[in-house]
């Protein structure tokens, strides 16, 4: 019997930026790691809080970069929060969306009215990411929040990835809105909800799903929430210390470079407890309040093996170098090695 990690589960569900693609390039190998699941029978889904674009387009865009995927195993932010208001609102009843205009098509599709003014008397703000939000509408959603609307955001990513560098996500422009308001959404309806893990769970009858996601703020969290094991991928926006330095509620499982980490060992990606001393050719041992780190390897493996001792109670700072290539590798995580 195979002791890949993919082979544990019965569902994959993927984020999408930063984990199978960056804004409209695929991340390389993920076309194939997708690939190879499909012809496995793997079931998979894509759980995304991008409102900026619906399923269908999600999947064809996704199909364009090599990627296989059907418009049913994607999952978006903006056609959760429109199923939500629907089935909180009369059929008709007016609302005011800010983004773009996937989410107004989500919105006009269950029979709602997207509005766009005060004066149009919106019962509710939906709130999605989109390029051109600007203030103006900004200014009207602030106005029918304050008259009693009530306030939805798809998701509240404060950051995108780019192959520039993280830009403004949602949570940025949401955080306009909050700051002019004083106040927090009524409801925020993508990660780290784990409505989306749940609803991708339930679609495919899965009970053994595992999430792949590169934040740990919306995908980790979500799956941690959701009770789902979840491997994190360093293709994105998280970085070695800012796995390091994650609550216990943002931990994954699983950490891994890339996809290829789902068809390694389980044992290979796994993050280590506090006790172990060694992974691949990288060792650790206690150095006064201090540990040090010796040898040589992969930085994941060497990653695996100090998130156990740091989230034990070791801080980052106290992680000595006594290689080489410890030192090299410390060094490029901005840790003084």
């Amino acid at each position: 019997m195979s002791d890949r990690l993919v082979d544990g589960y019965d569902l994959v569900v993927f984020d999408l930026d930063g984990v199978v693609y960056l804004i409209d390039k695929p991340i390389p190998g993920a076309a194939e790691a997708v690939g190879t699941l499909h012809a496995e029978g793997t079931a998979i889904a894509y759980a995304t809080n991008n409102a900026s674009r619906r399923a269908a387009d999600v999947a064809a865009l996704l199909t364009g970069m090599g990627v296989p995927a059907s418009a049913d195993e994607v999952l978006t932010s903006a056609g959760a929060a429109a199923v939500m208001l629907a089935d909180d609102l009369p059929a008709g009843a007016p609302v005011l969306v800010v983004g773009a205009e996937a989410l107004r098509a989500e919105v006009r599709e269950q029979g709602l009215t997207p509005v766009e003014r005060l004066e149009d008397a919106p019962v509710a703000v939906v709130q999605g990411y989109g390029p051109d939000v600007g203030w103006r509408v900004l200014a009207e959603a602030a106005l029918a929040v304050r008259k009693g609307a009530t306030w939805i955001a798809t998701n509240t990513d404060r950051t995108l990835p780019s192959p520039r560098g993280p830009l403004p996500g949602n949570g940025s422009l949401v955080s306009v809105l909050r700051t002019a308001l004083d106040r927090d959404p009524d409801v925020v309806v993508g990660k780290p909800s784990p409505a989306l893990f749940r609803a991708a769970a339930s679609r495919s009858g899965a009970t053994r799903p595992l999430v792949v996601g590169d934040r740990l703020d919306t995908d980790i969290e979500g799956a941690v929430g959701a009770g789902m094991d979840c491997l994190l991928v360093l293709t994105g926006v998280t970085g070695p210390v800012d796995l390091l330095t994650a609550p216990p509620a943002r931990r994954p499982g699983y950490v891994a470079a890339d996809l290829s980490g789902l068809f390694a060992p389980a044992d290979a990606a796994q993050l280590l407890p506090p006790d172990a001393d060694s992974a691949g050719g990288w060792r650790l041992a206690d150095d006064g309040g201090a540990v040090r780190l010796t040898g040589d390897g992969t930085p994941v493996d060497a990653l695996r093996l100090l998130c156990g001792r740091v989230w034990d109670g070791v801080a980052p700072g106290d992680v000595r170098a006594g290689s080489d290539a410890a030192r090299e590798l410390l060094t490029s995580w901005g840790l003084p090695g």
